[in-house]
């Protein structure tokens, strides 16, 4: 592969259109277009760009861990929003802060059933019992740090 078709690669995969990646890789704008469809049939270009492709889609996925870690601090209250609130700071005065809101209850109970379904806590009647109890107890958590903590404000 040559350098104008590498720099075709880099160019496609940014926008995503034939014809501008050609103009941007020093190809002749009036045979962008043509030039642009032929380099995405030429073998080694299509090669470099399913390559590209998939290490960014790779790079950009969640692994399952990450994603069960990811619902875990959910539950747990340990992620936050960030909102921007208007604050009065008088005589007409105010100011915006960047504020951190905790996961609604809501949720963090929608976090718990994803959790328990991914767990495979839904798949069998003998288990509903199991289920439920997880999920009573997962709730009674989540009340408890609710509610611990404000009253420790």
């Amino acid at each position: 592969m040559n350098e104008r078709q590498r720099k075709f690669v880099d160019e496609y995969i940014l926008t995503g259109n034939a014809s501008e990646s050609a103009r941007r890789a020093g190809y002749s704008a009036k045979t962008a277009g043509s030039i642009g469809e032929r380099l995405l049939k030429n073998v080694e270009v299509r090669a470099a760009l399913d390559e590209r492709i998939k290490a960014a889609s790779t790079e950009k996925t969640l692994t399952q861990n990450q994603l069960l870690e990811f619902l875990s601090a959910v539950v747990k209250g340990e992620v936050c929003d960030q909102q921007l609130m208007t604050r009065l700071i008088g005589k007409g005065c105010s100011v915006i802060e960047n504020v951190e809101i905790r996961a609604s209850v809501q949720n963090r109970i929608r976090a718990a059933e994803l959790l328990l379904k991914i767990q495979g806590a839904f798949k069998e009647v003998d288990q509903q019992n199991n289920s439920a109890n997880l999920f009573v107890e997962t709730l009674e958590k989540i009340w408890q740090n609710n509610h611990g903590n404000e009253q420790d404000e």
